[in-house]
């Protein structure tokens, strides 16, 4: 039987993989996608809390469509910014990103 244990090791399994995407990759698409992967580790989380400690109420639900939608537009504007980079620049490493140095 799967209990709400399972699933927070599994949302804990998913957020630090992603975690790891974000800090270590040096490409902008394999960063958010990092974060991606953090946003649906959360999402399983708030559904799984929801299913086994209120299952009357859709609170979890409603909050994890929130986060996609959220989600959806950080996706949305951050490869806007990347592809705009990418072709000014013609790379998406992240450690030449210095524009805003002094």
């Amino acid at each position: 039987m799967i209990t709400l244990n399972h699933y927070l090791a599994l949302g804990g399994m998913l957020f630090c993989i992603g975690l790891y995407g974000a800090l270590a990759k040096k490409n902008a698409i394999a960063i958010l996608m990092g974060i991606e992967l953090m946003l649906n580790a959360v999402n399983i989380n708030l559904v799984a809390f929801n299913h086994y400690l209120e299952p009357s109420k859709v609170v979890g639900q409603v909050f994890a469509i929130f986060v996609i939608v959220v989600a959806a537009a950080e996706v949305a504007v951050g490869l806007a910014l990347v592809l705009n980079i990418y072709r000014r620049r013609l790379e998406s490493n992240v450690d030449d990103f210095n524009w805003l140095k002094w």
